[in-house]
């Protein structure tokens, strides 16, 4: 370090010369600076494993996040069909009241003839697998709110809860 401190004090600095100051130090010591050292390279290479490492897992959850969120949004809209397709071709009856003998039923829909009417798209496919949903219903429960939407694929069934659709924001 001694010896650097030597060089760097015996080094005139002059403003004609070509070389800066550094080259001039380096030379001076013997020395050629034309690339980096490996203890930088491997420095270099410790921080972006470290970034890699603490992204990723992030990176993985907000992919799984977004496709769990598709399918609550598919499932709003299917809600949002049924309530139209209840509106005009049941005239709004989301439940039959109770009449003393039986228990109120809330009303079911069923994706297919919500399809044939016009209601919703044929094929209608799920984002998190992009899957064809081949069944489906939302069931309302005897008040005539939302008790959930059953979306079924290929892959098996998938239930969303009235919670999970109606606190998603438009």
């Amino acid at each position: 370090m001694n010896q650097a401190a030597e060089m760097v004090s015996e080094v005139e600095v002059t403003g004609t010369q070509k070389s800066t100051f550094m080259q001039r130090v380096w030379k001076k010591m013997g020395k050629e600076e034309k690339g980096f050292t490996l203890i930088e390279l491997l420095a270099v290479l410790v921080i972006i494993a470290i970034i890699a490492v603490i992204a990723i897992p992030l990176i993985g959850n907000i992919i799984s996040n977004s496709r769990s969120g598709a399918d609550v949004a598919t499932g709003r809209q299917v809600y949002d069909a049924s309530r139209l397709y209840i509106t005009g071709e049941e005239n709004g009856k989301f439940f039959t009241p109770a009449d003393g003998k039986t228990a109120a039923v809330g009303a079911t829909v069923d994706i297919s003839d919500m399809q044939e009417k016009g209601y919703l798209d044929s094929p209608l496919s799920l984002p998190s697998t992009k899957k064809e949903i081949t069944e489906g219903t939302v069931t309302y429960t005897g008040t005539g709110s939302l008790d959930k939407v059953t979306l079924t694929t290929e892959d098996g069934e998938q239930t969303i809860s009235a919670k999970q659709i109606l606190s998603q924001t438009k």
